[in-house]
């Protein structure tokens, strides 16, 4: 069986598994709704709101990722089935891009969620010509989310303490796509009289930083989970 075939097959499990168990609807979206009406609490003010919405969208959506890849990797995990896989000679970049295929279809969901939430609270617009540089940037920002969730949440799940290391090791690593999905985001919304065209070398460096990280991370993953 090919390694694109496993990795379909253990994105599959992964949705399956959250699809029977609501996590998603009943944990991680209440929790990015949450956070999303504490920030316009804690910002109480419309100009502060609207300059600020792309940021906070995926600063939740950051906060949401952590809680995403603790509940994956605890489920194969507690029950032996990320070593059962190993064992069985499963390829470890089968592993990484299902986990990462996984964790990507649910934080489409969540951003998409978050991006409306944002129109209503902070009072934001979409316009059409800005849909395709919004896609894109939540298309590249997603990929380097999972791919980072699903090194660094392999590398913390054999350790003592994985709720507190993954946070460590996790947001440091975001930071760029942070920086780069909230300036794009900014110039498809028009915050601040940013253009459409100031987001392309933001989405550019989103792109990089994906590909940087499933491919670093599809070589790192095996020897990292062996140890």
């Amino acid at each position: 069986m090919s390694a694109w075939r496993l990795a379909r097959l253990i994105a599959r499990k992964d949705l399956r598994v959250e699809v029977r168990s609501r996590v998603i609807t009943n944990q991680v979206l209440p929790f990015a709704g949450v956070t999303m009406v504490i920030f316009a609490f804690a910002l109480d003010a419309d100009s502060v709101l609207q300059r600020v919405a792309p940021g906070l969208v995926w600063l939740a959506t950051m906060f949401s990722l952590l809680v995403l890849v603790q509940r994956s990797f605890a489920i194969e995990t507690d029950d032996g089935a990320l070593d059962a896989m190993r064992v069985a000679g499963v390829d470890s970049r089968a592993i990484f891009f299902g986990k990462a295929l996984g964790l990507a279809a649910e934080l489409i969901v969540l951003e998409v969620v978050l991006l409306f939430a944002a129109v209503i609270l902070y009072g934001q617009t979409i316009e059409v010509g800005s849909i395709v540089l919004l896609v894109t940037t939540l298309i590249a920002a997603t990929c380097g989310l999972a791919a980072v969730g699903t090194l660094y949440g392999g590398l913390a799940a054999g350790f003592r303490g994985r709720e507190t290391l993954l946070p460590l090791l996790t947001l440091p690593a975001v930071a760029p796509v942070l920086i780069g999905a909230t300036r794009a985001v900014e110039a498809a919304l028009g915050t601040a009289g940013a253009v459409v065209s100031d987001g392309w070398p933001w989405v550019g460096m989103l792109i990089v930083f994906a590909v940087a990280f499933g491919v670093g991370g599809s070589l790192a993953f095996g020897p990292l989970v062996d140890e």
